[in-house]
């Protein structure tokens, strides 16, 4: 027997069927969604943001889920890639801290890394 799958990819916010649908996350207060949208509509997103992400005291936070926004495919700028990780693991118990080999390395440690090696 002989099967087709087809896959469909819907922008989440208008519902409109697309080749060019992304996934997005966007991180607020430590909570956060992934939203499929398509390029126009993650423009619109990006255009209602800025005037929060450039805002005069707005500070960049790198491996944090404190809030920001975060582009491209199941990637996610405002949080850590794997090897970024196991670097700050690595960094962390070197200088003492304490690290689980697996999960999510705690706030606090990823900031003190950060401020180490800026």
């Amino acid at each position: 027997m002989a099967q087709k799958v087809v896959t469909t990819y819907v922008d989440d916010l208008t519902g409109e069927e697309a080749a060019e649908i992304t996934t997005h996350t966007v991180l607020v207060d430590g909570a956060g969604v992934e939203i499929d949208l398509t390029p126009d509509n993650h423009d619109k997103l990006m255009e209602a943001l800025q005037p929060f992400l450039s805002a005069k005291g707005a500070r960049r936070v790198r491996g944090s889920l404190q809030g920001g926004v975060a582009k491209g495919k199941r990637r996610s700028v405002g949080t850590a890639s794997n090897s970024d990780t196991a670097q700050i693991r690595a960094w962390a118990k070197e200088n003492g801290h304490e690290v689980n080999d697996r999960g999510r390395v705690p706030a606090p440690v990823r900031e003190a890394y950060e401020k180490a090696t800026r």
